[in-house]
């Protein structure tokens, strides 16, 4: 296999207000890139994993700033398919202060991602590879990205390829009916499953909490692995071999929220594709707590710093 990973995503600018300040008043923004699945990809290269991500942009200097930020940590972008017109997909966010909470104003219409086709996309290329990721942020875009990212799976789960569904569930792109259409038969193919406890009650009806939520999942989907997060209480995994248990959250600081739970994924996976889930989620945990540490979507992270102790100081 080419890959340890292959995944697709709508690549994106994200413009986020500096603290203190409202979009409506702000005057100046930071711009990174952005993209659930790349994001994934670009921590697990950063860990040692070969990983590809493809897409569909317009040719120019947004989709390179882009495109540019994830080669750079080792991700095959060789793949992305460029059109020559479009434009490139923005989001908006105001980090929030307490009271206040975090805002997200997406700016997504008329993209050439939004009109992929099954024909655009390399697949004997994308599905050489030990694992297939997808989130339903992709597949909660449009009908077309809905096709694609079924098709992606369907193909990977007839060549005997392992499948892996974030359900990442995002009320401004789509309603709760709908993504349960969408996400359920894809969950019902996967190998490992993402659902946080609010997304299974909110898409999947799922009324139970904390583990049990996790459990009930996994009953609903019949898929061998789960893993809910509870940002409060804990992260949850319901396992055909390990059965069901609890992993604590440790509250840390934050600096910039967006990218921390693309991180926890790819933690997981990490462990997951050694063989050893358990230890993929304390690995996930790690990344997601360094993801909140410094700004931008994608994190910055080695090897070696999935073993520091949490208690650290300085490294002189």
């Amino acid at each position: 296999m080419t890959y340890d990973i292959s995944t697709i995503g709508e690549g994106q600018i994200r413009l986020t207000c500096y603290k203190g300040e409202r979009l409506v008043n702000a005057q100046q923004l930071r711009a990174t890139a952005a993209c659930s699945e790349a994001n994934v990809a670009g921590l697990l290269s950063q860990l040692g994993r070969d990983t590809c991500w493809t897409s569909v942009m317009p040719q120019g200097d947004l989709t390179d700033r882009v495109v540019n930020e994830f080669r750079s940590v080792g991700v095959d972008v060789s793949h992305i398919c460029i059109k020559p017109e479009g434009r490139v997909a923005l989001y908006f966010m105001e980090p929030g202060e307490y009271p206040m909470p975090a805002r997200v104003l997406y700016d997504r219409e008329h993209t050439p991602f939004r009109d992929v086709r099954v024909e655009d996309l390399d697949w004997e290329a994308m599905l050489d590879t030990k694992l297939v990721f997808v989130t339903g942020i992709t597949a909660a875009l449009t009908e077309n990205t809905a096709v694609v990212v079924s098709h992606f799976v369907e193909e990977a789960h007839r060549r005997g390829i392992a499948v892996a569904l974030d359900v990442n569930y995002r009320s401004l792109l789509w309603e709760p009916r709908r993504a349960r259409e969408v996400l359920e038969s894809i969950a019902c193919i996967s190998d490992i499953v993402f659902c946080s406890v609010r997304d299974g009650m909110a898409v999947f009806g799922i009324e139970s909490d904390g583990e049990q939520a996790c459990h009930d999942l996994r009953e609903l989907f019949g898929a061998p692995t789960v893993v809910s997060t509870d940002q409060i209480n804990g992260v949850y995994l319901s396992d055909d071999e390990h059965g069901d248990h609890t992993f604590p959250v440790v509250q840390v600081p934050v600096v910039d929220r967006p990218g921390a739970g693309d991180s926890f994924v790819a933690g997981t996976l990490h462990g997951y594709l050694a063989g050893d889930v358990v230890q993929g989620i304390y690995y996930g945990q790690r990344t997601s707590a360094y993801a909140l540490t410094h700004y931008g979507d994608l994190t910055r992270v080695s090897p070696s710093e999935l073993n520091i102790p949490s208690n650290t100081d300085i490294l002189r």
